[in-house]
């Protein structure tokens, strides 16, 4: 077995499941009492993630990608991040990665895409955390198979700030 696909198996292997229902996670009871927050905007080549209300930015983080970060997220196992307009459609406090926010990847047009390379689009991208497991997260920058990743720490403070329906853009 060559290299690359003994890394892309083992990636697999990781990173299955953001959305399946792993070790549970005790979300704070840290509420958010601020200013709405009513778009993501998300800049893959900078791996920058920022919170606005209106233009103002609340909050920026640094970023984690897929494990093949550059392009639109063609097909499930290609290990890019989606790029375009999405809405944040569901919350997951028992993921296998410390919670998540799911991002409503595959749209129609995704779908379609796939379907025109006889392939299935993939789908449970989200934005999380690390690992609940220690030492499952690669030692790397952008390691997810196609999620956003960020720290435990600013994972909680997102999940409190965000709501279901709200807007991520998502740039190359």
């Amino acid at each position: 077995m060559d290299r690359r696909s003994l890394l892309l198996g083992s990636c697999a292997v990781v990173l299955a499941g953001c959305q399946s229902q792993g070790s549970s996670v005790r979300v704070s009871s840290r509420s958010y009492s601020g200013p709405r927050v009513t778009r993501i905007v998300v800049m893959k080549s900078k791996r920058r993630m920022y919170l606005l209300n209106g233009t103002e930015v609340l909050r920026k983080y640094n970023i984690g990608l897929g494990y093949s970060p550059k392009g639109h997220k063609k097909y499930q196992g290609d290990g890019r991040t989606p790029e375009g307009r999405y809405v944040i459609d569901r919350r997951n406090p028992n993921s296998d990665f410390y919670l998540s926010l799911g991002i409503s990847y595959p749209n129609l047009h995704d779908r379609r895409q796939a379907a025109a390379l006889g392939r299935n689009p993939g789908g449970d991208i989200f934005i999380h955390g690390q690992p609940n497991r220690r030492g499952r997260a690669p030692n790397r920058r952008d390691w997810t198979a196609g999620c956003i990743a960020v720290k435990n720490h600013e994972m909680r403070e997102i999940y409190s700030m965000i709501q279901n329906g709200t807007v991520i853009e998502i740039h190359p």
